[in-house]
Order: C-alpha cells, then structure tokens, then sequence
C-alpha cells in the first residue's frame, strides 16, 4: 500500500535576503487588529454548516473532531437540508481530504457511509450523490482499493448475506430493505469512468439489482413486496432499457414473477395494488413518452426530446417532474420524505430503547 498523503498546508514565504523587515514589521504588529484568538475564516457558501456543526454558540471556536463524529455531523446536516448538497460538497470533500491520510481511516470512511446511507430513512438518494462525488474526489488511493471499489466490496459482502438476510427478524429485514434501496440509487448515480465520453453505470449492481429482485420475490411476504415495488419504481425504466440494450428479458421475467405472486401469494389488498399498478407502468412504458427510437448517444444537449425518455415523478399536488427540472432534486427528496417506505411494517412511535 502506498504511504500517507502529505497534508496540504500554507506556509509563510520567507523574506527575499537583503531587505530589511524589523521596522515595517513592528509596524505592523502595532497597528495590527487581527487576534491570535479570533475564529477560523469560513468562505460564506460553508459559514452555515460550519456553525452549525462546530460552534458552541457562546465561543467563536472550531474543535477538531474525528472523522467519525465530522461524518455524523454532515450526514445530519445534509439529511435535514438535502437541497444544500450542490453548495456544502466541496467543503466536504475537502476536509474528509485532509482525514483521510491512510488505508485503514479510507476503509473507516466508506464503512461509516455505507451504513448511514443504509440505515437512515430516505437518505439513499443523497447517500448515493455523496458516494458518486467522493469515489471521483477522494484522493487516497492504496493498493487495496480507491473509495469506489471499497464500497463496491462492502456493497458485496451484504449482497452475499442476502438469504439470511431476508428470512431474518423484523430488523434484519428493515436493514436489507434499506439496502436494497441503496444500492438501486448508488446503481443510478454512481458514475464508472470510461474511454467513452459519457460515464457509464456499474455492471456489477445491475446483476445484483436482478438478484436482489428475485430474492424478494422469492419470499413473497408484504415487507419484501413492498421494497420491491419501490426499487422498481425508482429504477425500473433504466433497469428495463439496459437489459434490453444487452438483447436480455430480464425484466419480463421480473413482471411474470409479480403476475404469478397476484395470482398465488396471499399478500394484503395494499401490496396486490401496488402490483398491479406497477405491471400497468411497465405496460406503459414506466410512464415515458413512446419514440420510434432513440440513440445510445442522445444527451441533454443534442436531443431535445432526452429527458422525455427519463422516468417521471409527481409531486403532492400531481404536478408531473424529470430529470429536466432545475428544481429534480428538491422535488425527488420531497416525494422520499412524503413516502413511507414500509408504513405497515415499520412503525415507529419513539418509545424505542
């Protein structure tokens, strides 16, 4: 494994020989206003969070912290307000820069993400948008992986549990739902470089996302439906496209496991709907307007009709959204927030110890 980053720092220029300083110096000692107490700088776009998570609202102090409590901190901090990720990141990245300095704190951090972003309700979205900016900026890089290929093998090492998993107690099975969702979010936003132009989507999760499917279909309690109709919801029309690009029917595999669980499984009135009204998306192309073809090529830019072909969302008043509006990502966290994953299943009243 390659050693430790050297820490970037600023360093005082030494004084070109020759010139003499002692008198402007004192100078400016004297007339100086600047204290040796005084707050850290903070650029204003980060002056909120920063405050919000270091000061102690009586001292103008900013306390180190461990990388542990800096990720608890931000994670809260972009739970609350998931519309300050764009302006909030690079400061992020920033100081997790200056933690992360070896393998083993590299290693810490892509645990401490995983499992926030798998077990904090709705945050999979914004958990998904952190892993892709961090896998791209994370500099730290060793023998055993970059932050990306970490997280691909923590991702691995529940996918291998997901027998257990799913047949376990109430918890467990809350946990690989959550993870579930996760991982079809990271599969949506997690960007593979490639020699390509356009970055690609990790082949790996697809296989998963069709495994994943078929372990909760193949234990067809209500819980389980439930997150299946939700990953299908969320991913379902990229998901559809890709295995068809690939001459693949997995997805009509997929829809006549639904079609025979209606017809035998004695699942609740609520979830043989939500079926049915997946099977009816899906007949209807995920909701997409229908064009006679569309190019593997086609971006924002050279096709005017390229978010057409993106899955539409619906606000609380019905009003319809894409990838194509400027407000997307306040709108699809709003729809998260409103959205019990598991309403029935998953009650929580407070009084838990």
């Amino acid at each position: 494994a390659s050693g430790p980053l050297k820490k970037e720092c600023f360093e005082i220029s030494p004084i070109p020989s020759g010139h003499s300083s002692s008198s402007a110096a004192d100078a400016l000692v004297r007339n100086s206003k600047l204290s040796a107490a005084a707050p850290e700088f903070v650029p204003g776009n980060y002056a909120s969070f920063q405050e919000d998570v270091y000061s102690d609202g009586s001292e103008d102090y900013y306390p180190e912290t461990s990388l542990a409590d800096f990720v608890q901190d931000f994670v809260s901090h972009l739970n609350s307000s998931p519309g300050s990720f764009e302006s909030e990141i690079d400061y992020i990245t920033d100081m997790l820069n200056s933690l992360v300095t070896t393998e083993d704190i590299l290693q810490e951090l892509v645990e401490l993400i995983y499992v926030q972003s798998t077990s904090i309700p709705n945050f999979a979205y914004t958990g998904a948008r952190l892993c892709n900016h961090l896998s791209l900026h994370i500099r730290l890089s060793p023998a055993s992986g970059n932050f990306r290929q970490l997280l691909l093998k923590r991702c691995q090492t529940e996918y291998e549990q997901r027998e257990h998993s799913v047949r376990g107690d109430p918890e467990t099975q809350k946990r690989f739902h959550y993870y579930v969702l996760f991982l079809g979010e990271l599969y949506l936003n997690l960007e593979i470089k490639s020699r390509k132009e356009t970055p690609g989507r990790a082949n790996v999760l697809l296989g998963a996302l069709k495994e994943l499917l078929n372990t909760l279909f193949s234990h067809p309690e209500d819980p389980n439906l439930m997150c299946a109709v939700k990953l299908l919801k969320l991913s379902g029309s990229i998901l559809d496209d890709t295995w068809k690009e690939k001459g693949q029917s997995d997805m009509d595999e997929i829809i006549k496991k639904i079609e025979d669980i209606l017809l035998d499984a004695k699942c609740s009135r609520d979830v043989r709907q939500m079926l049915l009204k997946l099977v009816e998306l899906r007949s209807s192309n995920w909701g997409r307007v229908h064009t006679a073809s569309v190019s593997s090529d086609a971006t924002p830019d050279n096709d005017p009709n390229y978010f057409m072909n993106e899955p539409t969302f619906y606000t609380a008043d019905g009003t319809p959204f894409t990838a194509a509006d400027p407000e997307y990502s306040d709108k699809y966290q709003e729809i998260l927030d409103r959205e019990d994953y598991f309403p029935d299943a998953y009650e929580e009243n407070g009084n838990d110890s």
